[in-house]
């Protein structure tokens, strides 16, 4: 038996910015926020993930900065910033920057990084998973020390969405940073994940019901479907993705149709 979430269903779209001119992104940004979603994401990478590998692509943080500006409702961000990309001190002033610009919209997403061309070609040390995960153990806390000392400091406490099931490291870093958990997997996975989140959060004092869980989904929300089955397991932001460079948005209409039937 399930729990159904205390937080309301909210859509988001990450529009992932590969083999696309930015006026395509931009017009998609656009679409999107009249079209009703709650939260509008790119990615942190530097070459295409899907199609051809060395096709168009921008950079992720200066594309946000843009959007903060260009929209007025939505939130935003990146599903996820890559830990090891940046100087935790600085992204925390990037994402404070963007918070401004966006007057309190923007969602500070973040993950260990998995991209080995990324880092090959961007002069990044890849090293393994394990440390690839310490190092955002490390860059976590002084993210958010960085935020109690920036002049003016945020506009409100920017929400940490952490991205990963890991069950040793990530789902620890999310019980005592996170304020939205993003994971994939199948329906048995997502109920072994809940409950060991479930229990780092009683380790560290934390209350489950404080992080709002997240994944990706695709298709459409059947009646009874998985969507349905993840809203009992405490999941409330559905997230598609869509790439460029055409961004057909009609599958988002569904959702968005589920989503006010169920916050009705």
């Amino acid at each position: 038996m399930g729990i159904m979430t205390s937080h309301p269903i909210r859509i988001g779209v990450q529009l992932q910015p590969q083999h696309a001119d930015y006026s395509q992104i931009r017009d998609a940004v656009m679409r999107s926020e009249e079209k009703g979603v709650d939260v509008v994401f790119n990615w942190d990478h530097f070459y295409p993930l899907t199609g051809d590998p060395d096709g168009k692509h921008f950079e992720c943080w200066t594309m946000l900065a843009a959007w903060a500006e260009q929209t007025e409702r939505v939130e935003l961000g990146a599903l996820v910033t890559c830990g090891g990309y940046r100087n935790p001190d600085l992204l925390a002033d990037m994402a404070r920057t963007v918070d401004h610009i966006a007057g309190g919209r923007l969602i500070l997403g973040i993950g260990s990084g998995w991209f080995e061309k990324d880092y090959d070609n961007y002069g990044y040390d890849f090293t393994t998973a394990g440390e690839r995960l310490n190092l955002l153990g490390e860059y976590l806390p002084r993210i958010k020390s960085r935020f109690g000392k920036l002049n003016p400091p945020p506009t409100r406490d920017i929400p940490i969405l952490i991205g990963g099931g890991g069950e040793k490291k990530t789902l620890r870093y999310v019980a005592e940073y996170a304020d939205v958990w993003h994971v994939f997997g199948d329906h048995e996975t997502l109920v072994r994940k809940a409950r060991i989140l479930d229990e780092h959060c009683a380790v560290v004092g934390r209350d489950p019901d404080q992080i709002q869980r997240s994944t990706a989904v695709s298709g459409g929300p059947e009646k009874g479907g998985a969507a349905d089955a993840m809203v009992d397991l405490g999941f409330s932001l559905f997230t598609v993705g869509i790439s460029g460079p055409d961004y057909d948005l009609s599958q988002l209409d569904a959702w968005l149709a589920w989503r006010d039937q169920h916050n009705d």
